[in-house]
């Protein structure tokens, strides 16, 4: 019995390891194209800035 679990550890260390490797992953790639979405919504709104007072295109961000 005790043979068996010390040959189950590594194996469920490994599956483990890969399960949480699989869900970093998944998560990066979401994070990817969450940064993506932000910097055309940026774009976007660098591109399409409305004129101030003077004609002059102000800043749309306010820091």
């Amino acid at each position: 019995m005790s043979r068996r679990l010390i040959t189950m550890v590594p194996l469920l260390l490994v599956l483990l390891l890969a399960l949480l490797l699989f869900g970093a992953g998944f998560a990066i790639k979401a994070l990817w194209w969450i940064a993506v979405i932000v910097l055309v919504v940026w774009l976007l709104g660098f591109v399409m800035r409305s004129t101030g007072a003077g004609g002059r295109r102000g800043r749309w961000y306010r820091w």
